[in-house]
């Protein structure tokens, strides 16, 4: 999985006065946790670009001042409600030998036989999935072929291959499926009505000549 690097400044004062001064100064209150104590710092808001607006996964290299430089992965972040400023960052330091979740995109390959060529509908229900892996073998996406999707069709977590890594989804939950589109769905219910309607001609029809007779 590819990395990011940010540069981080380690904080001396983590109160709301010195938090208020890092963010009116375009910088984002950090913490880095998973080791012996939790590590306060700042890092530039622009830095995070790259991480955070992607539908792509990294992990990063947390660069403290050129002096320490850790691996870790994103935890949780907090924008502000109307300006969408990020106010607050979460990480989670990262061990060879030890376990991580992350949300990883889901990526589509193919083309589906129940949207090409039977007019259906493709929904995707999942465009990210949990996973459980050591730091090495988390993937950068994970791939659903639909190629032989057809009609109706759906393709869950247990159809997935995941050697390497653990899905934290039931078996059961859908990724994506083909659907009858709306479209097909109003003709057939137009010619359905139509042969109603003919049956109800037909019939009243034989009762008018049964009547004249």
């Amino acid at each position: 999985m590819k990395s990011i690097t940010i540069k981080g400044s380690k904080r001396e004062s983590v109160g709301k006065v010195a938090t208020k001064a890092l963010r009116n100064a375009d910088k984002v209150p950090c913490v880095l946790y998973g080791g012996e104590n939790p590590l306060h710092f700042s890092a530039n808001e622009l830095d995070f670009s790259k991480l955070v607006y992607t539908p792509s996964a990294h992990t990063v290299v947390l660069d403290m001042e050129g002096d320490q430089k850790v691996n870790a992965i994103l935890q949780d972040i907090q924008f502000h409600p109307v300006s969408d400023k990020i106010l607050h960052v979460d990480f989670y330091q990262l061990f060879d030998d030890k376990e991580v979740s992350m949300d990883i995109p889901v990526t589509i390959e193919g083309s589906a036989p129940g949207v090409m060529l039977e007019g259906g509908t493709l929904v995707v229900s999942k465009r990210k999935l949990k996973v459980k892996a050591l730091p090495n073998n988390l993937p950068d996406f994970i791939t659903v072929d639909i190629s032989e999707l057809r009609l109706g069709g759906k393709i869950s977590v247990i159809d997935l291959e995941a050697d390497a890594f653990t899905i934290l989804h039931p078996d059961n939950t859908v990724v994506c499926k083909v659907r009858t589109s709306r479209a097909s769905m109003v003709i057939e219910d137009d010619v359905e009505e139509g042969e109603e309607s003919t049956e109800e001609g037909e019939a009243a029809g034989a009762e008018n000549a049964s009547s004249e007779g």
